[in-house]
């Protein structure tokens, strides 16, 4: 009799230890709270070592801060809007994230891709992104005027017609201070280099800033 209740409570203090641990595991899981980066090249480190980039320095950064923000990376070199679009679901379900960085556009500039598309699909992502209560954030990107002064303006205007109509944390210019500086460029003219990586973390870090205190 003695050893079926030690048994019994033995089992007992197993099942209830396992329980605790599960709980803990859930809790710790809730606890972390995702960004995800949604970019191309140039969130993707093209050219350099993915650790010298500036969604890597933006980890680092949070980690040295203790804080309870993971980041993930789901930026892929040579995207577009429209390729961005193809995969936003599959991204919010697998990763959940608690803000979203959009850093896209760039190519379909480059590309002279049609504007109208080009905003469609910025717009469905964010659109996407809310109703999953996501907050979002928004990276504008410049082109040169090779398509025409009508072409480039509409499409820089593109950023904050969508952060006007979302209420979004906007940065007008993402490469601000990094475009056009043969020092901070690769050799290819287009991307920046893992010197300029520092300057595109400080160009964003004050509005992410804001939105990871709310």
């Amino acid at each position: 009799m003695r050893s079926r209740f030690f048994g019994f409570l033995t089992q007992f203090l197993i099942t209830w230890v396992t329980f605790i641990l599960i709980a803990l595991v859930a809790i710790t899981a809730q606890a972390a709270q995702n960004i995800v980066i949604f970019g191309d090249s140039l969130s993707a480190a093209y050219g350099i070592q993915s650790n010298k980039g500036w969604v890597a320095l933006l980890e680092s950064k949070l980690k040295q801060q203790n804080s309870e923000y993971k980041v993930i990376n789901a930026s892929i070199s040579g995207e577009t809007t429209s390729g961005g679009l193809t995969r936003f679901d599959q991204m919010l379900k697998t990763h959940q994230p608690e803000i979203v960085v959009i850093e896209l556009g760039a190519n379909d500039g480059l590309r002279g891709l049609s504007l109208n598309e080009m905003q469609s699909n910025l717009n469905n992502m964010i659109a996407k992104a809310k109703a999953k209560n996501a907050i979002v954030m928004l990276l504008g990107i410049k082109i040169p005027p090779n398509y025409g002064i009508q072409y480039t303006q509409k499409f820089s205007a593109i950023y904050a017609t969508l952060a006007q109509k979302y209420d979004l944390n906007l940065v007008p210019f993402f490469l601000d201070g990094v475009a056009g500086n043969r020092k901070l460029i690769q050799d290819d003219g287009l991307h920046p280099n893992a010197v300029a990586q520092a300057k595109l973390l400080e160009n964003i870090w004050p509005k992410l800033e804001e939105l990871l205190k709310k």
